[in-house]
């Protein structure tokens, strides 16, 4: 199923029913301010799994991150930060950005990595907010892309060509417009010193 969201001014009514879906344990294709990704429901173990199938992982090979409406929603997943730390994230979130954080008992063992870290993203997309506002939780997520695919861009970018991709493997596919090829800008602040992990589409100074 495709569902048409306009960004600038996202449909109440349409939002529910994705956020609806989520809640019922689906799993749904979402645009970010970067790629698109497959999200599920925190509270989900099955519909974890399930991405992890379609990614082609086992489920601890998976790398997820909670998708947050704000930094004000994350910081009840995480443990505390310093003050530097704090405002790093403030200046950079909302934002193409994903930060690997230490998780505290709120995030379910499933989706930490073997250290107890997450990453975690506040997207610049108004969509995605709307929806995660709506689940009133963190939504477990990782980008369409696949290990090893060589399709053309357009793939992970066009919700169009993405629905004639995976609409049969989810319950549905949100076009919220044409998607950045470009992925997140990651780094790691589960140390004592930031660690910048990948150079993706936010620019940063550490």
């Amino acid at each position: 199923m495709l569902i048409r969201i306009y960004p600038d001014n996202p449909n109440t009514r349409e939002v529910r029913r994705v956020a609806d879906a989520l809640k019922a344990g689906e799993v749904v294709v979402l645009p970010t301010d970067t790629l698109y990704a497959f999200v599920c429901s925190m509270e989900f173990k099955r519909s974890v799994e399930a991405i992890a199938q379609l990614k082609g992982f086992k489920l601890k090979q998976a790398k997820y991150s909670l998708l947050c409406a704000s930094l004000s929603q994350a910081s009840e997943y995480l443990r505390p930060v310093d003050g530097d730390t704090f405002r790093l994230l403030r200046s950079c979130l909302p934002g193409p950005y994903t930060f690997i954080m230490q998780a505290n008992s709120n995030v379910n063992r499933n989706y930490q990595n073997a250290n107890k870290t997450i990453g975690v993203r506040v997207p610049d997309n108004a969509v995605l907010r709307a929806v995660v506002e709506e689940v009133g939780s963190p939504l477990v997520g990782t980008s369409v892309r696949l290990v090893g695919d060589d399709r053309e861009v357009e793939y992970l970018t066009d919700p169009e060509l993405i629905h004639e991709q995976f609409g049969h493997l989810v319950a549905m596919v949100v076009d919220g417009g044409i998607g950045s090829a470009e992925p997140s800008t990651v780094v790691d602040l589960s140390t004592n010193e930031p660690e910048l992990i990948r150079q993706g589409k936010g620019p940063i100074e550490l």
